[in-house]
């Protein structure tokens, strides 16, 4: 979107023991961005996003935030370059046993030295921004699938994060709902100036929301396409990346 990078990852390799997931992956990130990760089930979309978060460490390569080599990087600067991160997970990953406002309030009271009003007040404004105005007291059981990933958005945002990731965020959310998602991450994008990452199977979403990819493919375990997810729809080279974007028919 700026033109400028944010994220750049080069000659990634991911593995669990000997088993390569994916190898060589090199793309870059712009500030701004809404960028998708797709391919089909079990091609490492979740794994690449594991790796990006801090969560899993590379095989080879490296993953830069900002110049810096996040990888190589001393603990405390990830650690710091980590707090600029928020994420939704695909579960939500609410506390149960907390208020809405409670779930909200936790990454700020750990990572601010704001006064418990103050907590409470941000905690407050998230969910409304969100459109839970008014749900602060309740707990997660006593809201809808919808609510809960816009509860856990809120709680993803309560710091300002400069990149969002996202883990299947419309999974096992009604079409109406999804929607309604899709809307409010471009406009947390906007309001927080934040770069987006998402890893979704949703095509809705991914023309929705999305203006730069990458394909990952399950068999040559590399990216096979990468770029604005309407322009690969219509014209990637490889047969298997336009069927996938338009519901099987290349």
């Amino acid at each position: 979107m700026s033109g400028e990078e944010h994220i750049r990852v080069v000659d990634l390799t991911m593995a669990y023991g000997d088993f390569v997931i994916q190898r060589d992956l090199n793309f870059t990130i712009e500030r701004g961005d809404v960028f998708i990760i797709m391919g089909g089930s079990g091609c490492g979309k979740s794994t690449l996003l594991k790796h990006l978060i801090g969560l899993k460490s590379p095989r080879k390569g490296e993953i830069w935030f900002d110049g810096i080599d996040f990888w190589k990087a001393p603990p405390q600067e990830r650690e710091a370059l980590k707090r600029r991160f928020g994420v939704l997970f695909q579960s939500g990953a609410l506390w149960s046993s907390m208020t809405l406002q409670e779930n909200v309030a936790l990454p700020l009271g750990e990572y601010t030295d704001l006064s418990e009003r103050e907590v409470n007040e941000i905690a407050s404004l998230k969910l409304a921004l969100v459109g839970l105005a008014g749900f602060e007291q309740f707990y997660p059981a006593e809201i809808s699938g919808g609510m809960r990933k816009r509860a856990s958005l809120a709680r993803a945002i309560a710091l300002d994060p400069e990149v969002l990731f996202f883990d299947e965020p419309s999974a096992g959310l009604d079409p109406i709902s999804s929607r309604r998602l899709d809307e409010l991450i471009l406009e947390i994008r906007d309001s927080l100036g934040a770069t987006i990452v998402v890893v979704t199977h949703e095509l809705a979403s991914i023309f929705t929301i999305g203006n730069n990819s990458v394909f990952l493919d399950n068999e040559s375990r590399t990216i096979i396409a990468q770029g604005d997810p309407k322009m690969l729809r219509d014209n990637a080279e490889n047969i298997k990346v336009r069927a996938f974007l338009n519901r099987g028919e290349p």
